[in-house]
C-alpha cells in the first residue's frame, strides 16, 4: 500500500470521524469525542504496526486527544478540548524556545533534519518562526473558543488553522532555499 496515502489516511482519518460525527449529531461534542478518540488510536495503531515506531508529534497530539477528550466527556464540559490546541501549540512553541538551551544544535533541526539540509542559521531562523507561530495559534485558539460559537470554533480549527499554518509553511520557503545546503 502507498505510504504517503496510509499517511494522510492516519493524519487526517480521526479528523473526518469526529466531523461526521460531530455535523450528524446535532454539532454535539459529546457524541462526536468517543469516535475521535477510538480512530485517533486506531491510526497510532496503524501508525506502529506499518513503522515499528510512532513519531513525538502524532504520538503526543494522540495523548492529548486522549487526555482532553477524556475530560471533557468525563466532567462533561467542553472546555477541555477547546483548550487541547492552546496547550498543544504552547508546548511545541516552549519545546522550540527552551530546546536551545539543552543542545548544540537547533531542535528544529534534531526534528526535521533528515527532510532539509540548512545551515544552523537557517534552522535558527525557522525554529524563531514556528515558536511564534504556534504561540500565535494558542493565543487565537484561546481568543476564538473564548469570544465565538463551539460550531465557529470546530470549523475554525480545521479551515481555519489548517490553512493559515500552510500559509505561513509556504512563506517560509524562501528562507529555506537562502540557508538550503548543498548535498
Amino acid at each position: 500500500m502507498n505510504r504517503s496515502f496510509v499517511k494522510f489516511v492516519t493524519d487526517f482519518g480521526p479528523l473526518v470521524v469526529f466531523f461526521f460525527f460531530y455535523y450528524n449529531n446535532d454539532k454535539s461534542l459529546k457524541i462526536a469525542i468517543p469516535p475521535f478518540i477510538i480512530a485517533t488510536l486506531i491510526a497510532l495503531a496503524v501508525i506502529w504496526f506499518l513503522e515499528k515506531k510512532i513519531p513525538m508529534i502524532p504520538l503526543i497530539g494522540g495523548i492529548l486527544i486522549l487526555l482532553f477528550g477524556g475530560l471533557t466527556i468525563y466532567f462533561d464540559n467542553p472546555v477541555f478540548i477547546y483548550i487541547k490546541p492552546t496547550i498543544i501549540n504552547i508546548l511545541f512553541g516552549l519545546s522550540l524556545f527552551f530546546g536551545k538551551f539543552f543542545t548544540d544544535e537547533p531542535v528544529l533541526k534534531k526534528i526535521l533534519g533528515n527532510s532539509l539540509l540548512l545551515s544552523n542559521e537557517g534552522w535558527n531562523i525557522l525554529g524563531r518562526r514556528w515558536m511564534l507561530f504556534f504561540f500565535s495559534l494558542a493565543i487565537i485558539n484561546e481568543l476564538i473558543w473564548r469570544t465565538q460559537s463551539e460550531e465557529f470554533w470546530v470549523n475554525f480549527k480545521v479551515w481555519g488553522i489548517l490553512p493559515i499554518t500552510f500559509i505561513f509553511t509556504a512563506f517560509q520557503i524562501p528562507t529555506i532555499n537562502k540557508h538550503k545546503l548543498d548535498e
